[in-house]
């Protein structure tokens, strides 16, 4: 894993029209998302080519969101996380799920294995939040803690997302890798979901407002 995160934002404009969204969209995906539609064998290259050609990017689009795509221009409101990266949303929850655990790792040796994985951005986010940590139970090898912390995070913005339309969920799940936590939460992830994913995203308001 690794531990840089963007911090790049695509705020939507309200004179785009869905064309623009699709384009928009299909830049943002999951590379290897386009590589399972289309043929798994092309390159990061061809894929990237693809990903940035304008003629091609709302027929792309069309075919990954699927009957989602007769959605007005209307329904294309602001991206449920203001366009940040979905993997640095879920780190930063998944730290907070595992606060306790995060600020019992002290150890020299350990701490910067922890950091490296999860970003020392949702390691002093997890610390500022230990009030509101869910798990009780420690977990002391930093690369077992990163792990959890990693599948936590998208079981419970995948959780949040449940509450969002189909449109706004999908266009997240599309920003991540398949098979992440976040296509499958379980009760406990939801009961959790709301809290965490508030101090969240007001974290990141605080961040767009100073930018």
């Amino acid at each position: 894993m690794s531990a840089l995160m963007s911090t790049t934002t695509t705020r939507p404009n309200p004179s785009f029209t869905v064309a623009d969204r699709l384009r928009e969209l299909a830049a943002s995906v999951d590379p290897g998302r386009v590589a399972a539609l289309l043929d798994p064998l092309l390159s990061p290259s061809t894929l990237a080519r693809l990903q940035q050609s304008a003629r091609l990017q709302p027929r792309l689009a069309e075919l990954l969101l699927g009957s989602k795509v007769e959605a007005s221009c209307a329904d294309w409101n602001e991206d449920a996380l203001f366009g940040h990266d979905p993997r640095r949303a879920a780190l930063l929850a998944g730290g907070i799920w595992h606060a306790r655990s995060i600020l019992k790792l002290v150890s020299r040796h350990d701490l910067p294995i922890l950091v490296e994985s999860i970003g020392a951005e949702a390691h002093v986010f997890a610390v500022r939040h230990l009030s509101s940590a869910v798990a009780t139970t420690p977990i002391f090898d930093p690369e077992q803690l990163s792990r959890q912390i990693e599948y936590d995070g998208h079981a419970c913005l995948g959780a949040w997302l449940e509450q969002t339309s189909s449109l706004a969920r999908i266009r997240v799940l599309l920003r991540l890798p398949v098979g992440t936590a976040a296509e499958i939460p379980t009760a406990e992830h939801r009961s959790a979901a709301g809290p965490l994913l508030s101090l969240v995203l007001a974290h990141l308001r605080t961040e767009d407002a100073g930018a």
